[in-house]
């Protein structure tokens, strides 16, 4: 009986530190960013032929995408398509580039590489500059193009 008691007694304690040590690991750690396409098939979007495209991925419950939308409109050009990516209406582009946060914005060349992006809310410093520097590498003043 005295080792049936003894055995119950170091299961408890051994629970209890296990229990201890479970507390004690780290929390997971905290996200710090989103993911971003580094290539976009550029057939998934409007203009496919077009030098340059601004695709702006956003939804319908998001406060911030109408004036993103707005910002980046007049970019539109011959040389340049914008295109807004609504995840109600365009659920599995979306997917398909693992769109985790809106508004965001990306400009990619015309083979589809993803050469600079803003997500968030963006000035139209900011995004007008990051297209004008890389059509035009040189053209905008340091910083002008910075907050990608």
């Amino acid at each position: 009986m005295d080792r049936l008691i003894l055995l119950v007694v170091v299961a408890a304690a051994a629970a209890a530190a296990a229990q201890l040590l479970q507390r004690r690991r780290p929390d997971a750690p905290v996200r710090t960013g989103w993911t971003v396409p580094e290539q976009l098939d550029r057939d998934d979007f409007d203009r496919p032929d077009a030098a340059w495209l601004v695709a702006v991925f956003t939804s319908a419950t998001c406060d911030s995408c109408a004036s993103v939308m707005a910002t980046a409109g007049p970019l539109a050009s011959d040389e340049v398509a914008v295109q807004e990516v609504e995840v109600g209406s365009h659920r599995a582009v979306h997917d398909r580039y693992a769109i985790d946060a809106v508004p965001m914005v990306l400009i990619a060349d015309a083979l589809g590489v993803v050469r600079d992006h803003h997500v968030g809310p963006v000035s139209a410093t900011h995004l007008w500059g990051s297209l004008a520097e890389l059509r035009e590498p040189g053209s905008t003043p340091d910083g002008c193009n910075a907050g990608s």
